[in-house]
């Protein structure tokens, strides 16, 4: 079965690339279930209700978090009430919302999707590692098929979750650094892996903040105001071939896509629909 994980969705560049993307897509391959990471979804940071509206009726069907998860304030009930987002599971007891739930894919298989942040130059949460290992017991009872967003800076912390949970969750998917990265693979025990899935917003920006803004800020030192830069759209992420009966990945496939290649079918020709 064919599961499809979204990069960070990044402002309304990031949510037409994605209703783009997700309506040509069927044309291409079957997918069973639609992850995205959505944290940065409303002008770069947060949710409310009209992104929501937006992300699900193009087709998402769960949200992953991260440390921007609760910044619009009209979002928080939404993350905190609706079981289709996900926070991220190691905040601290008494957190409202859910880190994990089980979602049922259009063939009627069960997915296990989980959300979790780093530490390492992110924030004083609590241990990701010692999380997994005093919950997933509880998952694997449940559900065979488990994916695991890991929301983190460091590229070793993010490595470090993936060879920890190999053979233990069909897959690790890196998250928030919104560059894609080129080491997407099959980890000795069964398990998908890649580094950081990329980003769903616009192509010419500096991870997603207009240039021109992050320029400035690099050469005078001074506080500006990050932006979300306007123009074509990119979409990244991985597919996950998961066997729904072990819950293995049997292959993972990453990709980016600009506007223009969406519209191109010879761009399509890489994925097949078995």
């Amino acid at each position: 079965m064919w599961i499809l994980f979204l990069g960070d969705v990044v402002g309304e560049p990031g949510r037409k690339g994605v209703r783009e993307f997700l309506a040509r897509l069927p044309a291409y391959r079957d997918v069973d279930l639609v992850v995205a990471n959505g944290e940065n979804a409303a002008s770069g940071n947060g949710v409310t209700a009209s992104v929501l509206k937006d992300l699900f009726s193009a087709g998402i069907d769960v949200l992953t978090g991260g440390n921007h998860i609760w910044d619009k304030k009209e979002g928080v009930p939404f993350v905190r009430d609706d079981e289709r987002i996900l926070r991220p599971a190691n905040y601290p007891p008494g957190v409202g919302g859910r880190g994990w739930a089980v979602y049922r894919g259009r063939s009627g298989s069960e997915y296990a999707v989980v959300s979790l942040l780093g530490r390492v130059f992110m924030g004083n949460y609590d241990c990701p590692f010692r999380w997994v290992d005093e919950t997933m017991p509880e998952i694997r009872k449940s559900v065979r098929s488990i994916i695991v967003d890991f929301h983190a800076e460091a590229t070793s912390e993010k490595r470090a979750m993936g060879i920890y949970l190999d053979g233990r969750v069909s897959a690790v998917i890196g998250t928030h650094t919104h560059v894609r990265t080129a080491d997407s693979q099959l980890l000795p025990g069964g398990t998908g892996y890649i580094t950081d899935a990329g980003m769903c917003g616009p192509a010419r920006s500096v991870i997603g903040v207009s240039p021109e803004v992050v320029i400035r800020r690099f050469l005078t030192q001074l506080p500006v105001r990050f932006e979300t830069a306007a123009g074509e759209p990119e979409v990244s992420g991985a597919f996950l071939d998961i066997d729904p009966d072990t819950g293995s990945c049997l292959c993972i496939e990453s990709f980016t896509f600009t506007e223009t290649q969406m519209r191109s079918p010879d761009s399509w020709k890489i994925f097949s629909r078995a």
